[in-house]
C-alpha cells in the first residue's frame, strides 16, 4: 500500500536580530532579492509578495549567468505577523515557518514537504543554505534599514 504522506524536512537558524527586523527582511520583496539563494552562482532578481491568507508570492530564482531559472510560486494559507507563515507551493507541497523571539534574537524553524525528484539530503542542504544566507543578510548592519 502506497502512502500519500510526504516526507517533511525541517531546517533552522537563529538570527541575532529582533523578530520585527527578521520579519521585515523575510517578507519584503526589496530584501528577499538579496538573500534568497542556495549558492553564490544563483540569484533572485525579482520578488512579489502579497503576504495574507489567499495572497500569492512569486520569487524568480536563476543562475547568475542566466542559463537556467524558475519561478518559485505559491499561495499563503495562514499568516500570523511575526509568528508564523504557512503556504502551499504551486506543486502542492506545504511549508510552515515559525519565528520565535528570545533574548538572543530570533529563531526561525522552517518545515517543508519534500519533492520526489531530488534526494532528501540535497533538499535539506539547499533550503538550509538559503536560511544561512538569510541569517548573514539579517545580521549585516547595512541590511537592517
Amino acid at each position: 500500500m502506497k502512502t500519500t504522506e510526504k516526507t517533511k524536512i525541517t531546517v533552522r537558524t537563529s538570527v541575532q536580530a529582533p523578530v520585527r527586523t527578521v520579519w521585515k527582511l523575510w517578507t519584503s520583496p526589496e530584501h528577499i532579492i538579496h538573500w534568497n539563494r542556495a549558492s553564490e552562482d544563483w540569484c533572485s532578481p525579482a520578488a512579489e509578495n502579497d503576504l495574507r491568507p489567499g495572497g500569492k508570492f512569486k520569487i524568480r530564482m536563476e543562475e547568475c549567468e542566466g542559463k537556467a531559472g524558475f519561478d518559485f510560486t505559491g499561495v499563503y494559507d495562514d499568516v500570523k505577523p511575526k509568528q508564523t507563515i504557512a503556504y502551499t507551493i504551486d506543486d502542492g507541497r506545504k511549508v510552515r515557518i515559525a519565528f520565535s523571539e528570545s533574548i538572543a534574537g530570533t529563531k526561525i524553524t522552517e518545515t517543508f514537504e519534500a519533492e520526489d525528484e531530488n534526494p532528501v539530503d540535497l533538499q535539506r542542504d539547499g533550503w538550509q543554505a538559503i536560511l544561512d544566507n538569510f541569517k548573514r543578510y539579517a545580521e549585516a548592519s547595512d541590511s537592517r534599514g
